[in-house]
């Protein structure tokens, strides 16, 4: 594979010509959260549906036992 001589991370065969500038940037100003999971976590939870409705789980739990998450950190 040949990378660009100015670029090493991209390769020569991307073709950007019907690239659109800004195309993403007011959903991306509008704010992101990446979060890195563990592979041995991954394996239950497989995209992130999975993921969102496990913590919204967690969530009302927390709510019902009207807990901070100070209290949860502590044990």
């Amino acid at each position: 594979m040949k990378t660009m001589p100015n670029d090493p991370t991209i390769l020569e065969e991307y073709d950007f010509r019907d690239a659109v500038k800004g195309k993403y940037s007011a959903r991306y100003s509008e704010g992101t959260n990446v979060i890195v999971i563990d592979k041995d976590v991954m394996a239950y939870f497989p995209d992130h549906d999975a993921v969102n409705q496990a913590l919204r789980s967690i969530i009302s739990i927390i709510k019902k036992h009207d807990l901070t998450i100070e209290q949860l950190a502590s044990h």
